[in-house]
C-alpha cells in the first residue's frame, strides 16, 4: 500500500490509523518522509465520534491560537495546563472557529487539545504547520507534519493547511537557487495536500518581505494556483513597510485568507482595533471584487504593548470589531 492510500484510509478507516509504511510518498518529483507520529486510534475515534458540528460552521471568521501561547508564557505555565482555559475563553468570546499550530498537537498535549476543541463545540477550518522548504530534505518533514496534524484536525472541519516557509538560520538572504527550490516544494506538498482533500496555504512573516517582498513575490509568481494559495497577514505587511491594499490586490483571487491585527506606530495593539491599518478599504475591495477569504482575528503582544483588559474581553472587543469591518459573523 503506498503513503497516498494509506493516508486516504486514515480519513475513513480507523483501523488504519498507526498502519503507515516505511516508505516515502511521491509527489511528482521528491521522496517523503513518514510521520514521526500519527494519532492513536483512540484520539481519532474520540475525535470523530465526539464531534458535535457548530451550528455557525459556515462562518468565515476564525481566531489565531497564537496569543494563547503568549498567555502561557506569561502565566508562566505550559501550553498544555492552560489550553481547555483559553479555548474556553474564544468560545465565551464568541468564536466558533479556531486555527491553532503543531505546538497544540505536541504528544504530551495532544488528547487534550482534541477533547479541548470538542468540549467548546470549535471548528478548524484550518490548522498552521510551518516549515522549512528551501531544501528538498526539509520539504519532506513539513509535508509529513502537516498530513499528520491536518488528519487530527480533519474531523473538526478542517479542509486548509497554513504554512510558513522557514527563514534560513540568522534569517540570511534566500539564494535564487533556494527560492526555485522552494516554489517546487510548494507545489508538491500543495498537491499532496490537495489529493487528500486540502489546500496549501502559504503565510508569510517579515523575513519573507524584505528586499521589496522578494521571496513573498517569487513565490506568488512560480507557483501553481492549483495547488498553492495564500494567506495574507495584512499587519506583517504593514511592519514591512509595505501597503497591505497593494499586495492584497496583487494576491488577488488566490488570498484564501487573511490574518488581520492592527498597531499604533508599528506597536502592536491589545485588541483588534483602529490603528495604523484602516482595514475599511480592505473590506470594501473583498466585498467590491467577491473575494471571501477566510477572515483570522490575530492577537499578539509586544513586552511593551500597553495591556488595560483580560485576554477574554480583548477577544471579544477584537470579534465584535472584526465583524464590523468585514460585515460577517462570528
Amino acid at each position: 500500500m503506498d503513503a497516498v492510500t494509506t493516508y486516504k484510509k486514515l480519513g475513513t478507516d480507523l483501523s488504519a490509523v498507526r498502519e503507515l509504511p516505511d516508505e516515502a510518498l511521491s509527489a511528482g518529483e521528491a521522496r517523503l518522509s513518514v510521520p514521526n507520529f500519527l494519532p492513536t486510534r483512540r484520539e481519532a475515534l474520540a475525535a470523530l465520534s465526539t464531534l458535535r458540528p457548530s451550528q455557525h460552521s459556515s462562518s468565515r471568521m476564525s481566531v489565531e491560537g497564537y496569543i494563547f501561547q503568549q498567555y502561557a508564557s506569561r502565566q508562566k505555565k505550559p501550553l498544555s495546563e492552560i489550553v481547555e482555559e483559553v479555548f474556553g475563553m474564544a468560545r465565551q468570546a464568541g468564536f466558533h472557529n479556531i486555527e491553532i499550530n503543531q505546538a497544540f498537537f505536541e504528544e504530551r498535549m495532544r488528547s487534550r487539545t482534541l477533547s479541548s476543541l470538542q468540549a467548546n463545540h470549535l471548528r478548524m477550518p484550518s490548522v498552521y504547520v510551518g516549515g522549512a522548504m528551501h531544501e528538498e530534505r526539509l520539504a519532506e518533514q513539513t509535508l509529513a507534519r502537516a498530513l499528520e496534524i491536518a488528519a487530527l484536525c480533519r474531523p473538526f472541519g478542517c479542509s486548509a493547511v497554513v504554512t510558513n516557509p522557514d527563514p534560513k538560520p540568522g534569517q540570511a538572504r534566500k539564494t535564487d537557487d533556494e527560492l526555485a527550490v522552494e516554489a517546487r516544494s510548494l507545489n508538491r506538498v500543495g498537491q499532496a495536500l490537495k489529493n487528500e482533500g486540502y489546500e496549501l496555504r502559504v503565510h508569510h512573516h517579515t523575513p519573507q518581505l524584505i528586499e521589496n517582498a522578494r521571496e513573498w513575490r517569487y513565490i506568488e509568481q512560480n507557483t501553481d494556483p492549483r495547488y498553492v494559495a495564500l494567506c495574507l497577514d495584512l499587519d506583517w505587511v504593514h511592519q514591512a513597510g509595505l501597503e497591505p491594499l497593494d499586495l492584497l490586490r496583487e494576491a488577488g483571487r488566490r488570498t484564501r485568507e487573511i490574518h488581520v491585527r492592527n498597531s499604533r506606530n508599528k506597536l502592536w495593539l491589545e485588541s483588534f482595533e483602529d490603528g495604523d491599518i484602516d482595514y475599511r478599504p480592505i473590506a470594501a475591495y473583498l466585498k467590491e471584487q467577491k473575494l471571501e477569504p477566510l477572515v483570522v482575528v490575530e492577537l499578539a503582544y509586544r513586552e511593551n504593548t500597553p495591556i488595560t483588559r483580560s485576554l477574554a474581553d480583548d477577544l471579544r472587543v477584537s470579534r465584535i470589531y472584526a465583524e464590523r469591518i468585514f460585515g460577517i459573523k462570528a
